[in-house]
């Protein structure tokens, strides 16, 4: 009879610490990547695509640098699927901190870059934006399928 009440505690005693190594964390969390990477994508501009500047500096990429030092991106590349690229000149993101790269004109300020085009960058159906070295290596990549809010979270 000991035995009997016995087995039943430890087996339920064994599932619930199971249990609880199963459920470590939610479904949803999201990793941080390390080094410099790239972070959230709003791949479609909100509202309609007129190719104003507003709309086309509305679609941008972060570059988040999760280092603990600041890094030079003097020479990093930014590419999609069909070739287009930008080419950072001298800027250095601090440690923690994200720089957006957007598609339009502006005046580059603290967070924020700019491509200098007149038309999107980034297909709303579908697209891959690569960070790449300037020594040609792959740091990082992030690819989307159409979705309804228009962005893509990298991390």
């Amino acid at each position: 009879m000991h035995i009997r009440t016995s087995v039943p505690l430890a087996l339920a005693a064994s599932t619930a610490l199971a249990g609880s190594l199963l459920v470590s964390a939610p479904a949803s969390a999201v990793t941080h990547r390390s080094g410099v990477h790239l972070g959230k994508i709003q791949y479609d501009s909100p509202g309609k695509d007129n190719r104003s500047n507003a709309s086309l500096n509305a679609e941008w990429v972060e570059i988040h640098n999760n280092t603990t030092s600041k890094v030079q991106l003097k020479g990093y590349q930014l590419k999609d699927n069909n070739g287009y690229t930008f080419t950072f000149g001298s800027y250095n993101v601090s440690a923690g901190k994200t720089v957006k790269v957007h598609t339009g004109k502006a005046k580059v300020t603290s967070g924020h870059v700019y491509w200098n085009r007149g038309s999107y960058v980034w297909n709303n159906t579908g697209d891959k934006a690569r960070l790449i070295k300037p020594t040609g290596k792959l740091v990082d990549s992030c690819s989307w399928t159409k979705s309804s809010n228009g962005t893509k979270n990298c991390h």
